[in-house]
């Protein structure tokens, strides 16, 4: 990026970070490790998978040095921690400790596989962390074992248990929508988190997995989803997004049934894109400003925090990468091509 054709204004601290289309940007996305204990057939390889040096990764300290300059001179008000999986981090409730001190963040959250709540769900809420996603794509063990390749359901559903008991703010399922599996699986993981008094979601197969072997006919579409769910339970209740840039549908189920009122949420990542309201970006474990998902490249920043950099010269390396974001993630185009990374190494 070229530092010297950008104007003195843009140079200014203290605005929202705003892309070339007007989209503030409040949210960030922050990858603390690209590991994870599953191999899901979506994300990662099967064998043989290879992780970025331990020294690559960015220090608690420089993750909350960068933060705290997004939150508190940029606007950010909401950061999610991601991974790989981000509980195989040690110590991540010392960094979300960390961060929950920065003054303005309003919302910090976590996505996780669930595999290591028991142990870490009462520590981590302690120390700020105020929502949580877990991933479950079924509750089927043969199911679960051909999905993530490896045996751990009951892991899982503990870590879900182990939340609960807990008491965090919000509590969301997330399962990817895939042709020929979420078909068979539906009924039972809507059934399954009614039970539990948390709200479950569909997210539509992204195009993100290490192998390549995404087709787009594998993605079970949100609409042909909605009319699964609906031949099964009734009409369901639309309900308003919780605001414009949430990603997904929120429907309730109807009343009198064993359910009723139960949250049910559809992501249409790959069908009906919502782009033109993205309020986020990512940030790597490795130390790269990522402005959308599927972005072909991304701002390397780990070596100018290392470097002595400047907090104005960090801050105009993030304004400049979130500059550039292209209107859509352009799944739909002719000249579609994945990102490099695979989401376990961009962080979802």
């Amino acid at each position: 990026m070229n530092q010297d054709l950008t104007t003195a204004e843009s140079r200014l601290p203290d605005r929202p970070l705003t892309d070339s289309l007007g989209r503030v940007h409040t949210s960030v996305r922050l990858s603390v490790t690209d590991r994870c204990n599953l191999r899901c057939t979506y994300c990662m390889p099967e064998l043989d998978a290879t992780f970025m040096p331990r020294d690559h990764l960015l220090t608690f300290e420089e993750l909350h040095r960068l933060t705290e300059l997004l939150v508190t001179r940029c606007g950010i008000n909401d950061v999610r921690l991601t991974g790989g999986e981000p509980l195989v981090r040690r110590e991540l409730d010392r960094f979300v400790a960390m961060l929950s001190g920065i003054p303005g963040l309003t919302d910090l959250s976590l996505t996780t596989n669930g595999i290591l709540l028991p142990e870490q769900a009462a520590k981590l809420k302690a120390a700020g962390l105020k929502r949580l996603n877990i991933s479950i794509d079924t509750l089927d063990h043969e199911q679960f074992k051909k999905l993530a390749r490896r045996d751990s359901l009951d892991e899982t559903l503990a870590g879900i248990e182990a939340a609960i008991q807990c008491g965090f703010e919000s509590i969301k399922l997330n399962a990817i929508a895939i042709q020929g599996i979420t078909e068979h699986e539906f009924v039972s993981l809507i059934e399954f988190a009614a039970a539990k008094q948390v709200v479950i979601r569909f997210i539509e197969f992204m195009p993100l997995d290490f192998d390549r072997a995404w087709q787009r006919d594998s993605v079970l579409s949100g609409d042909r989803l909605l009319g699964l769910i609906e031949q099964h339970f009734g009409t369901l209740i639309e309900q308003p997004r919780e605001t414009p840039s949430q990603p997904a549908e929120r429907f309730r189920l109807p009343e009198g049934g064993k359910f009723a009122g139960a949250e049910i949420g559809i992501i249409r990542s790959v069908s009906q894109p919502f782009c033109q309201a993205c309020n986020r970006l990512r940030i790597t474990a490795d130390g790269s400003i990522r402005n959308c998902l599927f972005a072909s490249d991304e701002a390397p920043i780990r070596d100018l925090l290392r470097g002595g950099a400047s907090d104005e010269q960090l801050i105009q390396v993030v304004r400049d990468c979130v500059w550039q974001k292209k209107p859509s993630h352009g799944i739909d185009g002719d000249g579609f091509s994945p990102p490099p990374r695979a989401m376990y190494s961009i962080g979802g």
